[in-house]
């Protein structure tokens, strides 16, 4: 996938977030929205649905499980970004091989809202400061609960609809689970 894939239409077999189902399914208007030492994150339309969805790819060691799809997939709530779909693809070499994590598309993170109040000079509402900390809160609630750490709390990962005031928390890439108080990694 790249930018000069932009309008191509991939079908893949992909599994379902949760349930152990494969679906094919079928996604274009890929652009990259976001990268940084995990990978790379496309914004893609699924034909079938026509919904937008965020794709993130990751380079997958064949050694390790990957954590993060493995506690994505135990999640359901609310303020926590929904995992769709998931699958792999081998890249140019075949040593390497990608998980891709097709996920709820939500369009604003804290931190870019918080940079354009800074940058206007005016300081975020209260009553949005605490209908957003409301609702990290919850997430934060809903994953202890499961004995998940998430370990990388910061603006960036906590995504925002600014339409709805919906906050969600994502990117579980350094979670761990907890059981019975002795850390799993």
């Amino acid at each position: 996938m790249s930018l000069k894939d932009a309008n191509k239409v991939v079908t893949v077999s992909a599994y379902l977030g949760q349930g152990d189902k494969s679906k094919e399914i079928s996604y274009t208007d890929t652009k990259v929205i976001g990268n940084g030492s995990f990978g790379v994150v496309y914004q893609a339309r699924l034909c079938d649905t026509d919904e937008v969805v965020a794709v993130k790819k990751v380079l997958q060691d064949r050694r390790f499980k990957n954590r993060e799809l493995q506690i994505m997939r135990q999640l359901d709530h609310p303020n926590i970004v929904q995992l769709k779909y998931f699958f792999h693809f081998v890249g140019e070499r075949k040593d390497d091989v990608y998980l891709n994590l097709v996920l709820e598309f939500v369009p604003e993170t804290v931190y870019r809202v918080a940079r354009r109040y800074s940058r206007q000079k005016e300081t975020i509402p209260i009553l949005f400061v605490k209908l957003y900390m409301y609702q990290l809160l919850r997430s934060l609630a809903y994953i202890h609960h499961k004995g998940i750490c998430h370990r990388d709390i910061k603006p960036q990962n906590l995504l925002l609809n600014p339409a709805t005031g919906v906050l969600k928390l994502c990117d579980f890439g350094r979670s761990v689970v907890y059981l019975f108080h002795s850390l799993i990694e």
